[in-house]
């Protein structure tokens, strides 16, 4: 059996299915990770959505930003934005059956030593601390305050974690974490409007999993969110979202017995 972690597909279906071709995935035997944004801006988020589902116990996958959007949308409580693709989603005859399965998707798994999730953990979060913070958000997400999160999703505060945080400023914090952070500052202060490469951010922050006092540096951590990273293999940490929407590549670490990447060539969307 191998166990492979697949980075953000964002509806790029064919390409998810070329990746898999190479990589001679069975599911029958083999199992597959994935690093959440199913969907959104690629062609094709309904087949992805579908086929993901389809894969059952042989799939695991963590909730993006992008996941988040359209169940947003889908309750219209999230605006569509231009380069949105989720219509087809939205009126597809599965619709209902595709969104209760994707809400009820973890934020965090953890599983044989690695740590999967979307986007990133502040600096004060041990591994203990960000299982039981992602199980707290999964409740909320799963549950019937799901359609009260979301109306209480879109922002970017509060940016410092505080075990005093409480209500929806607690949960968006958490949420935010694990699905938009790329940047903070040396005390865990978030900085979610910084998006581009490492570099380029405001001289006060550091991507994420530089920060020294990090609590899971003894974690192996596995994360997408950030393609203009691209490819990571770094401080405990790999970051495998290689912009296959933007025309670069989709990867597959496989990280059962010695860890390799296998990565194909996608088209832009």
């Amino acid at each position: 059996m191998a166990v492979y972690v697949i980075g953000d597909i964002q509806g790029c279906f064919e390409s998810l299915q070329r990746l898999l071709k190479k990589i001679e995935f069975d599911p029958s035997r083999d199992k597959v990770w994935f690093t959440g944004d199913l969907v959104n801006r690629g062609p094709k988020s309904l087949e992805v959505l579908r086929f993901i589902k389809s894969l059952d116990d042989s799939a695991t996958t963590v909730l993006g930003n992008h996941d988040l959007h359209l169940l947003a949308t889908s309750q219209k409580i999230g605006k569509p934005k231009n380069k949105d693709t989720l219509q087809e989603i939205l009126d597809a005859p599965d619709k209902i059956e595709l969104l209760e399965w994707l809400r009820h998707q973890p934020l965090f798994h953890y599983e044989d030593n690695f740590g999967l999730f979307h986007a990133g953990l502040p600096p004060q979060w041990d591994l203990k601390m960000t299982k039981a913070l992602a199980s707290e958000a999964e409740e909320v997400l799963r549950g019937n305050k799901f359609d009260g999160f979301l109306k209480q999703m879109y922002s970017n505060m509060p940016d410092k974690w505080s075990n005093s945080l409480k209500g929806w400023d607690r949960i968006r914090f958490i949420v935010n974490c694990f699905t938009r952070l790329r940047y903070c500052d040396a005390k865990g202060r978030l900085a979610l409007e910084e998006k581009g490469p490492p570099g380029s951010q405001s001289g006060a922050f550091t991507p994420w999993f530089q920060v020294p006092t990090r609590k899971t540096i003894n974690t192996t951590l596995i994360f997408g969110h950030w393609s203009t990273l691209g490819f990571m293999d770094d401080y405990n940490c790999f970051g495998i979202d290689t912009g296959c929407l933007w025309g670069g590549g989709l990867t597959a670490l496989r990280i059962s017995g010695k860890t390799k990447k296998i990565s194909i060539n996608c088209p832009k969307h």
